[in-house]
């Protein structure tokens, strides 16, 4: 299914040789964006025949056989089953560590925010000291809009410094405090002991590989719309956020770590800038011949019970090593909702239809 995903991230004109003969370790594996990252790295082997040895971190092999399938057997992939956030053996050289284990789902926050953070702060020094004990090697950390916080007045477009507050007594924060320290460490280690380190800031991030049970709006309306069933919102929907397709954002990931330096980057599609209630809407349109709806459940709350109303991101920064998104919202969201149909996870389809949506 995203064999055209993956065609795509390897058509980009980057400095593929870099990779020649070098070994990376990839964290979180069986998530969206690093599985991604997983394959497109084999992809580029196949493609370059860079010789490219490429490790998968993973907590849960079992989800790991299922998602990093097509990888298995292959003599230049690796999986490494481990919990990033305690000490691991890595029996291997290093060149660099793509790191995206921490739970992002906001149901995993809000029931093991201490796991949250874990992951990202004993899991990022656990890879840092990898990297430190490996001279040479280098860590590019996944990281978030989330280390924004509020920003203050409207904004449309934060660009990479925009900060905003954080409560750091809410234990919500474990997320955005956690990718926040993350970053300071690995700017620290930098500096300290010549880790290199690079920074891509993700926005929202859609399309296959997106698990149903996500959890995220856009997970819920694609299983809306691949199983009939009109989109129910709990909110005004006004909230407005950056949505970029996977390939898009991975590709950007690549950029900043090939063109890119120490500076933090936004990896995010300004074109994709919308409301949800406008997200919602065009998922619905992804499949006019269904007659879906975007319905309103009762009790809607007036705009602004929301901390965090607008977080679209600016990519200028990253615009400025080359990236440009390629695939807009409508075929996006066409991809995913095909991914989705074509999908035998069916069971989360029904627990969705009832979900009434609190953002």
């Amino acid at each position: 299914m995203i064999g055209g995903d993956l065609a795509e991230i390897v058509a980009h004109d980057l400095p593929w040789h870099a990779f020649e003969g070098a070994h990376l370790l990839v964290t979180g594996a069986s998530g969206m964006l690093p599985s991604y990252a997983v394959h497109a790295l084999l992809a580029l082997n196949d493609r370059h025949r860079l010789g490219m040895s490429v490790w998968a971190l993973v907590r849960n092999e079992a989800k790991a056989q299922t998602v990093l399938a097509h990888a298995l057997g292959r003599p230049d992939f690796h999986l490494l089953v481990a919990d990033v956030s305690e000490p691991f053996e890595f029996p291997s050289p290093l060149d660099w560590v793509i790191h995206g284990a921490s739970p992002a789902r906001p149901a995993l926050h809000a029931r093991d925010p201490v796991g949250t953070l874990r992951a990202n702060l004993a899991g990022t020094t656990n890879l840092l000291e990898l990297c430190r004990s490996r001279p040479g090697s280098g860590l590019l950390l996944m990281s978030s809009a989330e280390v924004y916080g509020d920003p203050t007045g409207h904004v449309a477009l934060i660009d990479e410094n925009g900060y905003g507050g954080l409560d750091p007594v809410n234990p919500r924060a474990c997320y955005s405090e956690g990718k926040r320290a993350a970053e300071t460490l690995l700017t620290a280690y930098g500096q300290q002991y010549g880790v290199g380190g690079r920074i891509a800031r993700f926005g929202h991030v859609y399309g296959p590989g997106l698990d149903r049970s996500d959890g995220r709006v856009q997970a819920d309306f694609a299983a809306n719309v691949a199983a009939g069933q009109d989109i129910v919102l709990n909110s005004d929907g006004s909230a407005v956020r950056t949505y970029t397709y996977v390939a898009d954002a991975v590709a950007g990931m690549f950029y900043v770590l090939l063109r890119g330096d120490a500076k933090p980057y936004n990896v995010s599609d300004e074109n994709g800038l919308t409301s949800i209630r406008d997200l919602a809407t065009a998922f619905v349109r992804a499949r006019p011949e269904r007659g879906l709806r975007l319905r309103f459940a009762d009790g809607v709350q007036p705009a602004g019970t929301s901390s965090v109303r607008h977080q679209g991101l600016s990519s200028a920064r990253l615009a400025g090593l080359g990236w440009r998104p390629q695939v807009d919202l409508a075929a996006g969201l066409d991809r995913m909702v095909t991914a989705f149909e074509s999908s035998t996870n069916t069971g989360h389809a029904e627990a969705v239809a009832g979900r009434r949506r609190s953002l």
